[in-house]
């Protein structure tokens, strides 16, 4: 891990005007890879106004190393496919602006608590499938037996509908799985992405699920007793999700369905 290799640019000086002379050090290492070991490799690149990390790394990718690996979809901050530990942070590389660091030299990781694909790509995918089926994050109607398409919708006050909104904006980039202590710790840990998932189907009224079932799933440590409440998962949220005061109301909801 001590090893450290450096790739510069060759336009670095073309034109000194345009900004910064950047510096980011990344972790590389595909596992795949018999020969691979992990090594921090640095680049070099010449800063540009409005320049993202994810602009960056894709400039890096197209005239330096084509080897780099990280993700993207959507490039606005709403696939979260892009998440990774920045300066020790976790954030997406799409909205996080080169221009916010005052140091020059930027390190990036790849985000912890999830399998790892190479360099900054990881496979949140596997962990929040396995985290919906043990969930079940679909609707629960057990009087409504097979699918009629014929059927309208069936009403909601708008107000419910703005607050299950509010708690559906999770993106699934993974940020607050790697920020949580807990779940770095404790491998069985639901994580904040768990509790934010009840939280807005335990809200629907159209789901028939009560309070007992959900604490057969979130009432013990590896659920919402296990928090320890640093709120790394609300700090690093890039949604600004109220993960803070769910994780409370849920805590006193199984309390009283005991």
């Amino acid at each position: 891990m001590n090893t450290r290799i450096s790739v510069k640019n060759v336009d670095l000086d073309a034109d000194a005007n345009n900004g910064r002379t950047l510096t980011l050090n990344i972790l590389r290492y595909n596992p795949q890879l018999d020969e691979s070991r992990p090594q921090m490799v640095s680049y070099q690149l010449q800063e540009a106004p409005g320049m993202t990390l994810f602009i960056a790394l894709n400039e890096i990718r197209e005239f330096q190393d084509p080897s780099l690996l990280f993700d993207f979809v959507c490039r606005a901050g709403i696939c979260g496919s892009c998440g990774m530990v920045i300066n020790g942070r976790p954030g997406l590389a799409c909205r996080t602006l080169t221009s916010q660091f005052s140091d020059p030299e930027i390190t990036l990781l790849p985000l912890p608590g999830f399998d790892l694909i190479g360099d900054l790509s990881v496979n949140t995918g596997k962990f929040m499938r396995a985290l919906s089926e043990n969930i079940e994050t679909w609707i629960h109607d057990y009087e409504a037996g097979l699918p009629n398409i014929d059927s309208l919708e069936q009403p909601m006050e708008p107000e419910l509908a703005e607050q299950i909104y509010e708690l559906d904006r999770c993106i699934e980039c993974g940020c607050c799985i790697a920020a949580c202590g807990t779940k770095l710790m404790r491998e069985d840990f639901l994580g904040a992405v768990a509790f934010m998932k009840v939280a807005r189907f335990r809200l629907d009224d159209r789901d028939q699920r009560n309070d007992h079932h959900w604490y057969g799933i979130i009432g013990d440590d590896q659920g919402i007793f296990g928090c320890m409440s640093l709120l790394g998962c609300e700090e690093v949220c890039p949604k600004d999700l109220p993960h803070q005061s769910q994780i409370a109301f849920l805590r006193r909801k199984m309390l009283t369905s005991i």
